[in-house]
């Protein structure tokens, strides 16, 4: 483990501003959110807050928001977020040597599905990335160079929203990943849309909405209950979006 827990200054915290005037940022803010598992997911609906607090923890850990990995950045006149701007983690001390150390030794990467293939356009077989041109590969077949390339050693990994490029049975080779990184020292924290990558045995799950945070289970989430009833009966819900088929 790399991070014990992430607070928030919340002495200079303008509350009746954006983010801090969504519910699941205004918990953080509060109550800090403490990381108690080598995978966490972040699970909720779209401007719930979870890339927003992702973003947050990469700054505090020195990754670029933008995505990317430790000790580079290719967004470098980006000024930081304002969760960025407050936030203080809490590092164990190998997160301490890891973040205060070196460049060349730094480790760790934030891979956001929205910007990453600006990223590599920018970083592709640049020294201490993959040699690969990801662009002249399927998106499914990028992210897996780069996940590949990039997901190995111990240390902090930031996941926003993987499933974006990956197939049924590219999600289930991420799960394996995952359970690999987590068994062998590094910490991930990801946030998806996805029960099938959330479904980690043993992965911490917190779910993110109006009511704030709260930890759960994968049975109990809101998503797989919707997902399972879609699949059960897709017109159930479709009746009321779509309208009758043509004659």
């Amino acid at each position: 483990m790399f991070v014990r827990r992430l607070r928030i200054l919340a002495d200079q915290v303008p509350w009746d501003q954006w983010p801090f005037t969504v519910p699941a940022i205004a918990e953080v803010t509060r109550d800090g959110l403490e990381f108690a598992r080598p995978v966490t997911f972040l699970v909720g609906e779209n401007a719930s807050g979870k890339s927003t607090l992702l973003e947050a923890i990469a700054e505090g850990f020195g990754l670029d928001a933008r995505g990317g990995r430790a000790g580079r950045k290719y967004s470098n006149n980006r000024p930081r977020t304002p969760l960025g701007q407050v936030i203080d983690l809490d590092l164990t001390a190998a997160g301490a040597r890891m973040r205060g150390g070196p460049r060349a030794r730094k480790k760790g990467f934030f891979l956001r599905a929205e910007t990453v293939f600006g990223l590599a356009e920018t970083v592709s077989g640049m020294n201490g990335y993959w040699d690969a041109d990801v662009l002249e590969q399927s998106h499914g077949e990028g992210f897996w160079t780069i996940l590949d390339s990039m997901f190995r050693e111990p240390s902090l990994y930031l996941l926003d929203e993987p499933e974006a490029a990956l197939s049924f049975t590219s999600c289930l080779r991420l799960v394996g990943l995952l359970d690999e990184l987590g068994r062998t020292g590094a910490q991930v924290v990801c946030a998806t849309h996805s029960p099938i990558i959330s479904a980690l045995p043993g992965a911490d799950i917190v779910e993110v909405g109006e009511h704030g945070l709260r930890r759960t289970s994968w049975d109990d989430l809101d998503m797989v209950d919707h997902y399972r009833r879609y699949l059960g009966d897709p017109a159930a819900y479709l009746r009321r979006i779509v309208g009758p088929p043509p004659p």
